[in-house]
């Protein structure tokens, strides 16, 4: 079974405005939402504008200038260098919106949101621009009222655990003492994963867990939390510093997003589950097959509690994206969300990792992390050079450990203390963490990796520093603060610091960069994956059959066949339900022989002393529609590749009696070894199609008499043609003979053999002309789309297109008529007779006496038979070939390459590391909370991270924004 997929030439670059809702998270918003909330936010106009930002508490925060976006139903805020303030807040949550009373020419506007927040933007535009703004603004609250989104916000809070902080009920003693009553409090309060029951990994008294939770809960009573959370830097270097496990989940969702899936969404989860009940599809299976070997050394996944909880979030999505369906890479990756996140909020996480922050990873050809393997590559070679040529030098492939790196996000490779550490950062920063963790870790193991001489030295080294994160970077220094500092840390300051160069702007021109050179070596292997899943190659070579696949392919990338239709559960394949075969339809089907065939295409040379061209057109004939349905012996209204190859290979390699017999059973309709009068008329016409474009009258001389033949041939051999002469000889008046009705059989094979050899032009066609006419000529490589970013390449793209190319022609071609300079030439199908000469016919076999022909009349008198005059073919589809800089390669975008599969095997053989276990003392963690002790600790060490931030205001613009914090309402 071929699968064949053209997805990947389907990328397109995003749009600026698509660049600017993934920045805020919003890119799958729109797609999520209900059709009715759609058009009511289209209705809104999409506006930005020119701001600064205050928060509405003096002295707590500097304000930062920068642009103010409205995208309903969202509102939100980006400083000017795109990193220091950022939010981004849905319109129901805000609850109050006020034009303050300040200076002259300010114009200014106070929100107060749900959390009882305030903040102050003051915007800095011309002031209808302005006006313009707060007209969009409060036309939006004014829907999100409507839709009764405002009151759906109470509800929904209440499933965030930062609720439960800020309120100060976190934790109790009564809580802390009775594990059980703990679990069922939290889970009745607020959503949370398994630690809630099973623990969470690692120390919580050497995670400093209580004094993260404390500073944490003074940042979220200022900044707001969940849907209103302000992102300010100080947010930044607490999330480098590490969340806490019962805040982990929430704050993932918030920063990636996903929350305002789970948000607009309310419900989804549990109705895809509901829905699909019992429902069993290849995905499901191999589900089954991977549960008990992701994460077994977490105590949660020796139990059935959460063996069932992450089948159900894996089935769930695989359900909700059946093309991406379920791999191998997404097990573990759940495995370990649902230890700090419930089930709806994984699902939703899971969405925005494989959709927008990890686009291809766990696609079936894996392209999105082929393409950041050859990023990264290149990234090695232009920061690291030395370590690069060395890897070149000893064939050491980077790929093969860094490939689980980016797969699982480091969870498969490092202790899961550490890997969390790095996966709060992925979700606060975004994919560029992977590359500056990546690049730190082989610059501080740079002098070990010099000295490696194979892939088995380079894992081996790799396992023994990830075992090692948790030791001290300098163990023999003198100064106890040096050797307080642990490998991680010394990690996490390399990747921020050594490679804060790494950007997200960087990192999607290296992919644009790469992604041609990836995508066709994807469709490479796909196409020899292809040709070696076939069945049965026939009298086809492998290159041969790499000659049909890649007409197939142009041919689906020109005319993209429906999405493939899961196949109805049988008895035989007991309810499974099997991956869909790629097969084309008829439209695709004719282009595809229009490459193939020389007589299924009409070339015409155009020249009008301007230009000469070829054009090509696909050719519309029933003989084409006969020959597809010939094919399809399934009976399933569409071709698969294995059915284009048997039915090319029962044609092209056939002598003369082969292919007498080949056309003969194609044109016999209900396959009982006759042919009708009305099909023989058929047989005729399409002699006429194929010979359409010859020169002179040779071939259609040999169709005129292929008919008198065949007729004469026919009434001869009847069974009852002795019985009808005698019947004439006893009239005294003669009459005219009864026709044969058109449905009976008329012609056998043996009849049909001897008409078709009794003319010199049809037996020479049938000998060479016909199976030569199918030619596997190799096709120019297909062109990936051409990036239309920058300003020439958005006008090129502008004009060169193929509209505009038709025009041009059309108008060159006019002006040829004009000057008397047009003209057009068919190219013939055969092209065999290059001269008016036409070839003598072969003296008829037939006796005087069998001459005798009632179908000359029956000719005339039947209303049922077909013109016998060539009619040119339907022009109802053109089709432009592009030229030979158009194509590369085809290939499909289907399997695993060897690469791919061993990093799959990697990922689930992931090594067990003693830090891992979970010794959770509770007491001891609520003893810290009450002390404090290490609060200026902590905070020394969040300050480390990172040099202060510059807010791009000047002081005369922060004393504006500290005024405006006191400003009074406009009456």
């Amino acid at each position: 079974m071929s699968t064949i997929s053209t997805a990947l030439r389907d990328f397109k670059e995003p749009t600026k405005e698509q660049i600017t809702q993934n920045f805020f998270s919003l890119a799958s918003i729109p797609a999520a939402i209900g059709k009715d909330a759609r058009e009511a936010d289209d209705e809104v106009e999409k506006m930005d504008i020119n701001a600064v930002l205050s928060l509405g508490v003096e002295g707590e925060e500097d304000s930062y200038a920068g642009k103010l976006y409205l995208m309903a139903p969202y509102l939100a805020f980006s400083s000017l260098d795109k990193k220091s303030v950022r939010f981004t807040i849905p319109l129901s949550t805000i609850r109050r919106v006020e034009r303050l009373n300040a200076r002259a020419g300010i114009y200014a506007l106070s929100l107060a949101l749900w959390h009882g927040g305030k903040i102050i933007v003051q915007l800095t535009s011309l002031r209808p621009t302005a006006d313009l703004f707060c007209a969009l603004l409060r036309d939006a609250l004014k829907i999100e009222l409507q839709r009764g989104r405002m009151k759906s916000v109470k509800g929904f809070v209440k499933t965030c655990y930062s609720e439960v902080l800020v309120s100060g009920s976190a934790f109790t003693p009564s809580d802390e003492k009775d594990e059980h009553s703990a679990s069922e409090a939290s889970e009745s309060s607020y959503h949370g994963g398994l630690g809630l029951r099973f623990k969470f990994p690692g120390d919580p008294k050497k995670l400093r867990e209580a004094s993260k939770i404390k500073l944490w809960m003074t940042y979220l009573k200022t900044h707001g939390r969940n849907l209103t959370l302000l992102r300010y830097p100080q947010c930044t270097r607490l999330v480098q510093v590490g969340l806490p496990n019962r805040l982990r989940g929430e704050m993932w969702e918030t920063l990636s997003g996903s929350i305002f899936l789970r948000y607009s969404n309310p419900g989804l989860y549990e109705q895809l589950l509901e829905q699909n009940t019992g429902r069993t599809t290849t995905s499901t299976e191999d589900i089954e097959k991977d549960l008990h070997r992701s994460l077994p050394e977490y105590a949660g996944y020796q139990s059935e509690e959460g063996i069932s909880a992450l089948r159900r979030v894996l089935q769930a999505y695989s359900f909700k994206n059946p093309e991406l369906g379920y791999c191998q890479a997404m097990n573990i990756l759940a495995a370990a969300i649902l230890i700090y996140m419930s089930e709806e909020q994984a699902f939703w996480l899971l969405e925005v990792l494989c959709d927008r922050l990890l686009p291809g990873y766990y696609a079936p050809s894996m392209h999105g992390t082929l393409l950041d393997q050859r990023v990264f590559e290149s990234l090695v070679q232009r920061c690291l050079p030395i370590i690069h040529d060395h890897f070149q030098a000893v064939d050491v492939q980077l790929s093969v450990a860094s490939l689980p790196w980016f797969l699982s996000l480091y969870i498969n490779s490092m202790p899961m203390i550490f890997a969390f550490r790095i996966v709060d950062c992925f979700f606060c920063m975004g994919p560029k963490v992977l590359f500056q963790v990546g690049l730190a870790i082989l610059k501080i193991n740079g002098e070990k990796l010099l000295q490696i001489q194979d892939d088995g030295g380079f894992l081996n080294l790799m396992r023994d520093y990830f075992a090692s994160l948790g030791d001290s970077a300098h163990p023999h220094s003198t100064d106890p603060r040096a050797r307080a500092i642990t490998r991680f840390q010394e990690l996490l300051l390399v990747s921020f610091r050594e490679f804060s160069v790494i950007t997200d702007d960087l990192i999607l021109s290296e992919r644009k960069r790469f992604r041609n050179e990836i995508i066709h070596s994807i469709e490479t292997f796909s196409k020899r994956s292809a040709v070696r899943n076939l069945r049965s190659l026939g009298r086809f070579t492998k290159d041969q059959a790499g000659l049909v696949y890649d007409a197939l392919y142009q041919a689906m990338c020109v005319i993209p066949p429906p999405p493939a239709q899961l196949p109805p559960p049988t008895l035989l394949n007991d309810g499974v339900e099997e991956k869909p075969e790629t097969r084309i339809q008829l439209k695709t089907f004719q282009y595809f022989l229009s490459e193939i065939a020389t007589w299924a295409r009409d070339e015409k040379i155009v020249s009008n002393g301007f230009q000469q061209r070829v054009d090509r057109d696909v050719a519309e004939h029933e003989f084409i529609d006969r020959l597809f349905f010939f094919w399809d012996t399934s009976c399933c209204g569409a071709l698969s590749f294995q059915d284009l190859v048997a039915g090319l290979d029962g044609v092209m390699f056939n002598d003369l009696m082969e292919n007498i017999e080949w056309f003969f059973n194609l044109h016999d309709k209900n396959k009982d070894g006759f042919l009708t009068k009305d099909e023989v008329l058929t047989v005729s016409e399409s002699f006429l199609f194929i010979f359409r474009f010859e020169v002179g009258d040779a071939y259609l001389g040999a169709v005129s008499r292929f008919m008198t033949n065949a007729f004469e041939y026919g009434d001869a051999l009847l069974a009852d043609v002795n019985q009808r002469k005698e019947s004439e000889d006893d009239e005294t008046e003669p009459r005219s003979p009864l026709p044969l009705p058109s449905n009976q059989p008329y012609l056998n094979l043996a009849t049909f053999r001897m008409v078709v050899l009794a003319d010199e032009i049809l037996e020479s066609f049938f000998e060479t002309d016909l199976s030569a006419s199918f030619r596997l000529d190799p096709i120019s490589e297909l062109e990936l789309p051409p990036s239309s970013s920058g300003l020439l390449g958005e006008f090129w793209s502008t004009i060169a297109t193929d509209s505009n190319k038709k025009m041009f022609n059309l108008f060159t071609d006019e002006i040829g008529k004009t000057i008397g300079k047009h003209q057009v030439i068919h190219r013939p199908s055969i092209g065999r007779y290059k001269t008016l000469e036409e070839p003598k016919a072969r003296e008829s076999l037939l006796t005087p006496g069998m001459r005798h022909s009632v179908s000359k009349s029956s000719l005339r008198s039947s209303p049922s038979s077909s013109s016998l005059r060539p009619s040119s073919p339907s022009q109802g589809l053109t089709v432009k070939v592009p030229s030979s800089k158009d194509f590369q390669e085809p290939a499909s975008a289907v399997g695993y390459s060897p690469m791919v599969q061993a990093a799959n095997a990697a990922l689930l053989a992931r090594p067990a590391f003693t830090i891992d276990d979970s010794k959770d003392d509770d007491d001891d963690a609520e003893d810290e909370l009450e002390a404090g002790d290490n609060d200026d600790q902590v905070m020394d060490e969040v300050d480390a991270f990172l040099e202060a931030h510059d807010s791009g205001l000047t002081d005369a613009d922060k004393e504006v924004a500290k005024d405006l914090i006191n400003a009074e309402p406009v009456k």
